[in-house]
């Protein structure tokens, strides 16, 4: 009793109340190999230096997160991250190519290899398990409220999200301030045991997918959480995973807190909903969840034409890519849902404008009211418009323009789209089979190709003809006019005009492909010195001038 009484005075937990304070951050298990079952091969090489040099500074140090659970599941984690009790700068000071990002969450990726080698693992530091009641609280967002951050570690917005969460602790309140318990499991690659606070392998074995705390809290603290549940869920669900009622049951009226999260974030989360090999399987989820919509405008368009033939097409194929290991551009996937805006506003366009400034004008049209500030991410934007300009293009196979697009940096992701279009029966198969083999074959039997490809659109236009231009009356009765009663012609060369919606290689800022020089002919005068009429503009090209 008197010890009881000293505790209190001391303000230490007593009785029923410490057991309350030791279940909150979970019972460390150490879970031995004969028990887990990980293969030691599957566990990146860099992820074991990473931790193996953080131990021997004397730190601690785990492979932790998805690449554990996956690990357990005897799947090839595609990405490893490591946590450790060293602070960011120490971290950094034991790696030559070692950089610390993030204001919300200060972590180090620690980068190895260049080019295709090029792979990063991401440290970060044991975070404390705070009350976020007595966070400090700013008015604002992570825009507008920049000064006032600047110097807090432990900062939340009016609605409680956490804008601030950079203060150190021990290994269990780390453990529990990770969202799923099958994703708060720490793995040593050296002793090669699990360390387990919230039943993580229990959870796994059950194929249940559950948050560890209160979930609605959870999804209050990170309203981003709710799109990973989502993302979860997709992924093991081809394992038998299912999200916990407790879990799932929060998320519909949890999902406007998503409205607090900035774009960009949202933007990046949508990619990894569907870029990450289960797009399909995301979408079912999200319809099976309640949060078909709301979640960001780009994504509800993405659900809502799902099942549509070319979009469906582009999904499937991007999962199939990535499960083959391949790489695939957001650029590619964004450009093929939103292909049908474009192709609609070009149409209606074409009516009024010449083929080559509809088209501009359509694709602008798409970016101001389908992805909005993304429009501002330059390179995504520049990829997207270069693969829809490139799209009439391939119907000219002649002259320097086939030789200009095979050697486009673009090529193949225009390409790739065409090879879309011509599988759902949007243009001509015989197009995309000819660009196929034009790509891979020599300049011979490229000369050949364009030759024939030549012949076949002479034959369209002979047909397209009126039949009373194609059967001439012939004039044979009529006396042959001699050269000198017949006024001289024009010598200056025009070129054929192109087929409507085809543009030069020059309109989407390519250098022209190099070509002898053309011969100039002089002109003749007529008789009597009279000069021949204004010369004609040549081709229709679009970027004529007057002199």
């Amino acid at each position: 009793m008197i010890k009881t009484f000293i505790d209190k005075l001391l303000g230490k937990k007593t009785g029923a109340a410490a057991g309350r304070g030791k279940s909150r951050f979970g019972k460390r298990v150490d879970v031995p190999v004969a028990v887990h079952g990980i293969d030691p091969e599957l566990v990146d090489k860099r992820a074991s230096d990473v931790v193996r040099t953080l131990k021997q500074a004397g730190f601690e140090a785990y492979v932790v997160g998805g690449a554990v659970r996956d690990l357990l599941l005897g799947l090839r984690p595609k990405d490893f991250d490591v946590a450790t009790n060293a602070t960011p700068e120490q971290v950094k000071g034991l790696f030559r190519r070692a950089f610390i990002i993030g204001k919300r969450f200060r972590i180090v990726h620690v980068v190895y290899g260049r080019g295709r080698e090029h792979e990063v693992i991401e440290v970060s530091t044991f975070r404390a398990f705070l009350d976020n009641a007595a966070a400090e609280q700013v008015s604002g967002n992570e825009k507008t409220s920049k000064a006032q951050l600047a110097g807090m570690h432990h900062a939340v917005d009016a609605s409680g999200r956490v804008l601030r969460d950079n203060v150190w602790g021990p290994q269990d309140e780390d453990a529990t301030r990770r969202d799923f318990t099958v994703n708060a499991m720490y793995y040593d690659p050296e002793t090669q045991v699990v360390v387990d606070f919230h039943k993580g392998i229990e959870d796994a074995k059950k194929k249940i997918l559950r948050m560890i705390g209160d979930p609605a809290t959870r999804y209050r603290e990170d309203p981003v959480r709710i799109i990973r549940a989502v993302r979860f869920a997709a992924k093991l669900s081809q394992l038998g995973f299912k999200l916990d009622p407790k879990t799932s049951r929060p998320l519909v009226e949890s999902e406007h807190l998503l409205n607090d999260v900035p774009q960009s974030r949202l933007f990046d989360e949508m990619l990894k909903l569907l870029q990450t090999g289960h797009s399909i399987a995301s979408i079912a989820q999200l319809k099976e969840l309640g949060l078909a919509k709301g979640i960001y405008p780009l994504l509800d368009i993405v659900v809502e034409r799902a099942d549509h033939t070319f979009v469906n097409a582009a999904l499937m194929d991007t999962d199939r890519r990535v499960g083959e290991g391949k790489t695939v551009a957001p650029s590619f996937l964004l450009a093929c849902v939103l292909w049908q805006d474009v192709k609609t506003g070009w149409e209606q366009r074409m009516q009024r404008q010449q083929p080559f400034p509809a088209l501009q004008d359509a694709i602008d049209d798409v970016f101001d009211k389908r992805i909005g500030d993304v429009s501002g991410r330059g390179k995504l934007a520049a990829d997207m418009r270069e693969i829809w300009v490139m799209q009439p293009r391939f119907d000219k196979r002649s002259g320097s323009t086939p030789y200009g697009m095979v050697a486009h940096l673009r090529f193949r992701a225009g390409f790739d789209f065409l090879r879309l279009r011509a599988d759902v029966g949007e243009v001509d198969e015989h197009i995309a089979e000819w660009w196929q083999e034009f790509q891979q074959a020599d300049d011979a039997r490229r000369d050949d190709m364009m030759e024939q490809a030549r012949e076949e659109q002479r034959a369209k236009q002979r047909k397209a003809q009126p039949a009373s231009r194609r059967a001439a009356p012939k004039q044979g009765n009529a006396p042959a006019a001699s050269n000198a009663d017949q006024p001289k012609a024009k010598t200056t060369a025009t070129p054929p005009r192109e087929p409507e919606g085809s543009f030069e290689q020059a309109e989407i800022g390519e250098p022209p492909a190099a070509g002898p020089a053309k011969k100039r002919r002089r002109r003749r005068r007529k008789p009597g010195g009279a000069e021949g009429g204004a010369s004609s503009s040549g081709g229709g090209s679009q970027d004529s001038s007057p002199d």
